[in-house]
């Protein structure tokens, strides 16, 4: 069957990179793009190639050298200054459990051999690993013994890390990606008011899975929210039954009414929701304070007043504020500038220790 869409997925970087490896890019057959790889500067040459691999469904591993400075190279001109690898290869069955993965929101281990100099061992050739179950579809797995290797020598891998390793086998070596890939963190937001929809337009842009909660007699027509996934009205002692992944679930509590923001932070306490940004000056928190009784570790999960000190007090501009906190806190970053972060921008894995 003719493909008709593929995943390109940078693999590797040497030096400087916009993006680091586990970024992906989907390219469908009529040039339509999905995510990244780079600032942009390499989508064209990526899209042309994953065009080829639709039409003859061959992966293929593809090496950009953006140090190079003569000016028939890539380098030219370009800012990352780095060597990256991408991988391009056609989107089939053999995903079927990420995607299975993803929409039950579980996490898992995705290793894909990239080179291989083992006969048994094709390029592509995938394991997909969740809760230590080894699962394969469409194309051929890896061997147990290669992804057992391979998933050892990585440990511990990160949220959303992604590293290569070469596993040596009797008849050869093969070079794996190691790829741990999470579902899209989610951002409950709970409140009824225009203030909400900046920040859930920003927080979609920025990756999150957005759900809109409103107070049982408001407006909760899907409308009045587009950026939003999914509006749902209830009331706000019943938000913690919308909290099914806690450790990958952020809330914002906006509604503006002292009482239902007492009873819906009351709600989520109950939960293990890492992070509860509460809308409202220091004063109005101490009022809430009293009536929920907060102490100890409830105390470091609620962030108010809410947000980043950006300045401005635009709709757009709270937006911004209150979505730079939540992926410095998904990020596990402090959210200063980045001229005084000392090292690389980005964490980096060391693929030769690994290895």
């Amino acid at each position: 069957m003719e493909e008709t869409a593929a995943l390109a997925t940078v693999v590797n970087v040497e030096g400087s990179g916009y993006r680091r490896p586990g970024a992906k890019m989907v390219v469908a057959d009529d040039g339509e793009l999905q995510g990244s790889v780079t600032a942009g500067c390499l989508e064209g040459s990526v899209t042309d190639l994953a065009q080829d691999v639709i039409a003859d469904g061959k992966t293929r591993t593809e090496t950009y050298d953006l140090t190079d400075d003569d000016t028939d190279a890539w380098g030219l001109g370009l800012g990352c200054n780095g060597v990256i690898d991408v991988l391009i290869e056609p989107i089939d069955e053999s995903f079927s459990p990420v995607v299975e993965g993803l929409n039950s929101r579980r996490s898992q281990t995705v290793l894909t051999a990239i080179e291989s100099s083992n006969p048994a061992v094709r390029v592509g050739d995938r394991t997909v690993v969740a809760d230590e179950t080894f699962m394969t579809a469409g194309r051929s797995g890896l061997p147990d013994s290669a992804v057992t290797n391979a998933l050892e020598r990585t440990k511990p891998l990160p949220d959303d890390g992604a590293v290569c390793v070469i596993v040596e086998m009797d008849d050869g070596e093969v070079r794996v990606f190691v790829d741990r890939i999470d579902p899209s963190p989610e951002l409950l937001l709970f409140g009824d008011q225009e203030d909400i929809n900046p920040v859930a337009s920003l927080a979609r842009q920025a990756g999150f899975r957005v759900r809109v909660a409103t107070a049982r007699g408001a407006r909760a027509e899907p409308d009045r929210f587009p950026a939003a996934d999914e509006v749902i009205s209830t009331h706000p002692t019943e938000l913690s039954d919308l909290v099914t992944v806690p450790e990958q679930t952020y809330a914002v509590l906006m509604s503006h009414n002292l009482i239902d923001d007492q009873l819906a932070l009351d709600a989520l306490l109950d939960t293990d929701i890492p992070y509860v940004g509460l809308m409202g000056p220091r004063k109005r928190f101490q009022e809430l304070r009293e009536g929920v009784g907060i102490k100890g570790r409830d105390a470091d999960r609620i962030a108010t007043p809410v947000g980043l000190d950006l300045g401005g007090d635009e709709p757009t501009a709270i937006g911004f504020s209150i979505v730079s906190e939540l992926l410095a806190v998904h990020n596990n970053r402090s959210g200063g500038q980045l001229s005084d972060r000392e090292g690389p921008i980005h964490t980096r894995l060391d693929s030769e220790q690994a290895s």
